[in-house]
């Protein structure tokens, strides 16, 4: 998807917007399509020509997502009935989770069509370069020229590594390297499989089924082993279970962030999505709280423009924080652990993934609601 040509981006040095918003993933987009409802100018740069290319994702999607969606279905490829997972010794538990796999480029494609039709202005090919003051951006086009946009507010949803967030000093340490490839399944799967054993330090390995391939990859803190060494041997493994043909098709990688920024409101910026931090630390799941914190940020953005109130952004932290401050928490908690006891795998394991009632109770056995049964 190429965004259409714009004789404002053509002939502009310098142009005004509400709001400005750094990426057009999930959290941008859907920032762009709640903030321009309500009104107001609403500008996004992507650095990326296409969007949604390369997809660095294993492309899964809660079913419930869908339904509050009104993107149509085009990128859906399968559904899913749940999710294995799978503890050395043949140890499985199976965990009812109704979901989708999706083309991931597809889908954040037609994100940002439903934030066009409703008049969000996409520049792509676009990178931000520098913030000059407090509200303008200087941004590069994909002839290398260079001009300014001055926006009251600006929203970050850059990604993991998130140029805004480094501008207001929130840049997120926590992140931790993921690399996937995609292959033949053996035959057609209804689970994903997560696999959790001692060498995936500090993480786990998934087969995501694809229709009649998979998505086949892992992520990790670290180790003695290199995670493309570690990826290796789990495809290798893969290969002799039967679940998937040898040869891999193709490899992506990237990075997960696996804990908080350290604040996502200063002054006129916001941060959403990964570039917040709003990312399940164990899980590594964010296509869901990306969506969902980027309306969050472009309602408030807009209430704070249509109301001339810089104050009004704070409601933004209070309703993303009040939705997913508790799980998100939790996850990060149960991360530090899981990293600081990683040798003792067999003990811990159950006490640091989602599908486990060890998972929901305090370390001294207090149980939490949610408990996974």
């Amino acid at each position: 998807m190429r965004v259409r040509k714009s004789p404002w981006h053509a002939k502009m040095k310098q142009k005004t917007t509400d709001i400005l918003i750094v990426g057009a993933g999930p959290a941008g987009s859907s920032a762009a399509l709640a903030a321009v409802k309500k009104g107001v100018d609403v500008t996004v740069v992507d650095r990326r020509a296409v969007i949604g290319v390369p997809v660095r994702c294993a492309e899964a999607i809660p079913a419930r997502l869908l339904g509050e969606l009104n993107i149509g279905k085009d990128f859906v490829v399968q559904s899913v009935r749940g999710m294995k997972t799978i503890l050395p010794v043949d140890d499985v538990k199976v965990s009812d989770a109704p979901g989708f796999i999706i083309h991931r480029d597809r889908f954040d494609q037609a994100l940002v069509r439903e934030a066009e039709g409703a008049g969000a202005r996409f520049l792509l090919s676009t990178r931000a370069i520098c913030l000059e003051g407090n509200d303008t951006i200087v941004v590069e086009g994909e002839t290398g020229r260079r001009f300014s946009i001055k926006a009251r507010i600006i929203i970050g949803a850059d990604g993991p590594h998130s140029r805004v967030a480094r501008w207001i000093g929130a840049a997120n340490p926590h992140l931790i390297p993921a690399v996937q490839v995609r292959m033949a399944l053996v035959r057609p799967l209804e689970y994903t499989e997560v696999y959790l054993q001692p060498d995936i330090v500090a993480g786990y390995g998934w087969l995501f089924p694809k229709g009649d391939e998979a998505n086949v990859g892992l992520g990790m803190k670290g180790g003695g082993t290199s995670i493309r060494k570690t990826l290796d041997l789990f495809v290798s493994r893969m290969i002799r279970e039967g679940k998937v043909k040898d040869g891999a098709y193709d490899t992506t990688g990237g990075w997960i962030p696996v804990g908080p920024a350290k604040k996502t409101v200063s002054h006129n910026i916001l941060l959403a999505g990964d570039a917040a931090g709003q990312t399940h630390p164990i899980t590594g799941s964010g296509i869901f709280s990306a969506i969902t914190c980027g309306r969050f940020a472009g309602k408030a953005a807009a209430r704070a423009v249509l109301q001339q109130d810089l104050s009004l952004l704070e409601t933004y932290d209070t309703a993303w924080q009040d939705f997913f401050g508790d799980t998100l928490n939790r996850a990060f908690q149960r991360r530090q652990y899981m990293e600081e006891e990683w040798a003792r795998f067999s003990e811990i394991i159950k006490s640091c993934w989602i599908s486990y009632r060890a998972y929901y109770e305090d370390f001294n056995g207090t149980e939490h609601a949610g408990a996974a049964g």
